[in-house]
């Protein structure tokens, strides 16, 4: 009888697992499709085993089929996208793709097998979710999961619509919506919504738009599952509405604030009974409506201090929160964004990290180091104290457009950490971006790591993408990228620098060149990155065609632009304080002259144009004022980032065309102006004065209705030609007189 239970109990096993592993394989044939739709036929898929719980994949030639077998979706697509840059030297970016193959796909002439060392490949941010996918629709959501199964990609976060599963809870709890009005934030601020750093702003949250994206939501979490991945769900931190304390007057609360000119939010301590309730009553509501994958990210105290720093009361806090887990899924798995370690180290010192993390199991946790590349916290944390983690790229900041990274860093460290007997349990890597469609190279390099346990060898790495990228490797485009790795993407080691550096006309206008966040300290000389420019315009006649070359052409036209407008405005600023008139008024037509060339560049791309996120966030609105309010939503975000007084004003700036002419310009014409109106008039130069207009002109911008193009003008090509014949010897010119 027993031998009959367990044969009966080994064919359940084998079948469900023989179901689950035809569903991935459906799941990785229907992806082939998408990418190559004409010649997915050449493509036969199988599944084999995991090696000790991590991935692996094969290639091999078997007649006219090429055979890529996987052990989950996600092998398979990775097995699929090695073949493609490998072998027929293809690429897919946000930013360009080249899927120009033969008629006759290659043969295999060797079988190749990879094992992924890391049996984590996580993805997202959370303020990902709003500085690039704000308004993000299913047919971009489904490129997006195909992107990140091609790139290896098994565990992403996956929040979209989660603010419909607490409106029905709340409701649930006997709140109206009248009590709820004033707490769910507008589209383009959930993740600071969901961290619980603010309540309300940009809403009232129409309930169409929830319904609409519990569904997308719905979509999103069917397709990353049925290629494997383990999507992670959001659990709960203890915020809730203001209306909380009217309705459980006995609950207690603790008012917080995130200091960025934003109201109170509130936060229900966890010694209180209904932290644990409400904790367990959300993921239950939550696994009940979406299912579950056993992982959840919550984090705590996200840029607010606790109210204690003893490691007892802080070492309680982290067992409430994940009992409240526990109680409604045994087999849950906190996963903890570690930007908390990285943001504020005066406060998390080791005592208070050590008990923070040690109340909660060691297999019930995993950490992100959310920007190793930057600061490698699990270095003085020894490696977590036990707890699995993950090695993550940050490297972007509000979604900027600038040229920036780590390269050698992202290429050598990764594997350095997973073989280095003090980094504890690295279990994986992984990619925290706040906003993505920038910098490509960065992305593929970093995920180059996955199916690797050694460092990567750039000197043929970078060749290689340029090849894949372009179609061609053509001698001087290989040049060019030698000296991008060499200046816009190395940060010498003696400086701090998290992130890449503004253009002083995304600044809100100054006479120095200091701003809060539009910073424009670069971490290479300008003028280095001339001969680049030259290099890749000389491949233009080989390269032209490649989509990814019109990207690059742009944007390193755009990076050599915006740089050359710190020595202008240092020009007017100093002709000013001369009382020059002749030229502070030539060098003021420079610079608004630049801004409406740098327009005119940025047209050629929808990479770098205002008008498609307006246009695709009003898509979104089921009537006029809806709308309007995720237009004010969509513009806000990217220049003010809240009212008028917003001290976080230019964070997550952009150069797009449309902000360029429509936004930053207007707003040096009124200061130079003032400027001028001193120089003839000697009034003398309010600054105080102008900031306050300018302010109230900007939050006037933020709310008109205005539509924006939302088709390119221009080939990008030809374009960036005529702007390098134009500037490139007036920037040597400018450089000649400095030095002089």
């Amino acid at each position: 009888m027993k031998f009959k239970i367990i044969l009966s109990g080994l064919f359940i096993i084998l079948f469900s697992s023989n179901i689950y592993s035809q569903a991935f394989v459906t799941a990785s044939n229907d992806l082939i499709a998408r990418v190559l739709p004409k010649q997915s036929s050449y493509f036969s898929t199988e599944s084999i085993s995991s090696e000790n719980g991590k991935d692996v994949f094969e290639i091999e030639s078997k007649g006219n089929k090429i055979v890529l077998r996987g052990s989950s979706g996600v092998a398979l697509a990775s097995a699929f996208y090695y073949y493609l840059t490998e072998y027929v030297h293809c690429q897919i970016t946000w930013n360009g793709t080249n899927l120009k193959t033969p008629e006759k796909l290659p043969l295999v002439k060797t079988k190749v097998r990879k094992n992924t060392p890391y049996e984590y490949r996580y993805y997202l941010n959370y303020c990902t979710f709003n500085y690039s996918m704000s308004w993000w629709d299913w047919p971009r959501w489904e490129k997006e999961i195909d992107w990140m199964a091609l790139h290896g990609i098994n565990m992403p976060l996956a929040i979209t619509g989660e603010e419909y599963t607490w409106y029905l809870l709340y409701k649930e709890m006997g709140f109206t919506d009248n009590d709820l009005k004033d707490f769910f934030t507008g589209p383009a601020y959930f993740s600071w919504f969901w961290m619980g750093n603010i309540d309300g702003w940009g809403g009232p949250l129409p309930l169409s738009w929830m319904k609409s994206h519990f569904e997308l939501q719905k979509k999103i979490l069917a397709r990353q599952r049925s290629l494997g991945m383990k999507p992670v769900l959001p659990a709960f931190t203890g915020h809730v509405p203001a209306a909380f304390k009217k309705k459980f007057p006995n609950a207690k609360l603790k008012a917080t604030n995130w200091t960025n000119g934003f109201a109170d939010t509130y936060i229900l301590d966890s010694e209180d009974p209904m932290f644990a309730s409400i904790g367990k009553k959300f993921l239950q509501k939550q696994t009940e409506l979406l299912g579950t994958d056993h992982l959840y990210s919550a984090d705590t105290f996200n840029e607010n201090e606790p109210p204690s720093a003893e490691p007892e009361f802080l070492s309680k806090l982290s067992a409430r929160i994940y009992g409240g887990m526990s109680a409604a899924d045994p087999k849950a798995i906190w996963v903890m964004q570690g930007w908390l370690f990285y943001s504020d180290r005066k406060f998390w010192k080791e005592p208070q990290t050590e008990a923070l993390l040690k109340a909660v199991p060691n297999d019930k946790m995993i950490l992100l180091d959310l920007a190793t590349e930057i600061e490698p916290v699990w270095k003085r944390t020894e490696g977590f104290y036990g707890k699995p983690w993950i090695w993550n790229m940050l490297h972007n900041f509000g979604g900027n457009t600038n040229l920036f990274g780590r390269m050698d860093v992202v290429a050598t460290a990764p594997s350095e950490a997973l073989n280095n007997p003090q980094s504890g349990k690295m279990k994986g890597i992984g990619l925290t971006m706040e906003g993505i469609e920038q910098n490509p190279v960065l992305y593929e390099l970093m995920m180059a790591n996955v199916w690797q346990s050694k460092p990567i060898n750039l000197d043929t790495w970078l060749p290689q993408f340029v090849l894949n990228r372009y179609g061609n490797n053509n001698a001087n485009a290989v040049k060019a990228w030698d000296i991008l790795r060499k200046t816009v993407y190395t940060v010498p080691a003696d400086k701090y620098i998290r992130d890449g550096a503004e253009s002083i006309i995304q600044a809100r206008p100054t006479l120095d060149s200091l701003s809060r966040w539009a910073k424009t300290t670069l971490n290479y000389n300008e003028y280095d990155l001339l001969p680049a420019w030259d290099e890749l315009l000389k491949a233009a006649p080989y390269c032209k065609n490649s989509e990814g070359y019109q990207y690059d052409v742009v944007d390193r036209t755009r990076q050599v632009m915006a740089n050359f407008a710190l020595p202008i405005q240092r020009k007017i600023v100093l002709a000013y304080q001369k009382k020059d008139l002749i030229t502070f008024k030539k060098e003021c037509d420079n610079f608004i002259q630049l801004i409406n060339d740098m327009d005119k560049l940025l047209a050629t791309r929808k990479d770098f144009m205002l008008g498609p996120w307006v246009a695709d966030a009003r898509a979104w609105g089921t009537n006029t004022e809806e709308k309007a309010r995720y237009e004010m939503n969509a513009k806000d975000l990217v220049t003010l980032w809240g009212d008028a007084k917003s001290p976080l004003n230019e964070y997550t700036c952009r150069q797009w065309s449309g902000l360029m002419t429509d936004f930053y310009k207007p707003r040096w014409q009124l200061f130079f102006s003032r400027m001028e109106d001193d120089l003839i008039n000697k009034k003398g130069l309010n600054i105080e004065k102008f900031n306050d207009d300018i302010s109230a002109w900007e939050w006037k911008w933020v709310n008109q209705r205005k539509d924006y193009p939302t088709k390119t003008v221009g080939n990008p090509v030809d374009i960036a030609k005529q702007m390098h014949q134009k500037y490139r010897g007036l920037i040597e010119k400018y450089a000649a007189i400095t030095k002089n």
